[in-house]
């Protein structure tokens, strides 16, 4: 059975920053969990930070654009935390043989499509977390709980893709 790497956020547990859920409730994910497909993992609680902490976000150096930290909105550098989070979440991917991630949208660890710029404006910019980021370079497919049928059509590809490897 094909494994998905979630965000513990969606999957109801009070994670987030400002230590609330997002849980998410719609019959695929619902199904996924009664199947037993979904592994959840928190990063930045992972890589060491507290529930509730500061919001953080990643700014990056213009001179050094490869040169991201992630900074609190009161000035603290939390990178290590993040990139420790990050590395406990390709560990699992590895061990697991995960192919999918469905990741909490415009998070400084697991966005995949856009973060949030590092000027605390809500401002947002293309761009992904660095779970996410991380993630992707295993050629881990990311999706974000406004997703979900995406990740379903992706989830049946593989699994169609899996059955015609093993009927060979």
């Amino acid at each position: 059975m094909i494994k998905i790497l979630i965000s513990a956020c969606l999957e109801g547990q009070p994670v987030r920053y400002d230590g609330k859920a997002n849980g998410v409730e719609a019959k695929v994910w619902q199904k996924w969990q009664d199947e037993g497909r979904l592994i959840s993992l928190c990063p930045e609680v992972a890589g060491g930070l507290e529930t509730p902490r500061a919001p953080a976000e990643i700014i990056s150096d213009a001179q050094s654009p490869n040169h991201l930290q992630v900074i609190t909105i009161e000035g603290e550098n939390v990178t290590k935390a993040f990139k420790k989070g990050a590395q406990i979440a390709v560990d699992i991917a590895l061990k697991e043989e995960i192919k999918i991630a469905i990741l909490k949208a415009k998070s400084p660890s697991c966005g995949n499509q856009q973060i949030y710029d590092g000027s605390f404006s809500d401002t947002k910019i293309v761009g992904q977390g660095i779970t996410a980021s991380s993630l992707s370079k295993l050629n881990i497919k990311i999706f974000n709980e406004h997703q979900l049928s995406e990740a379903e059509d992706y989830l049946k590809q593989l699994e169609e893709a899996s059955q015609q490897a093993s009927a060979v």
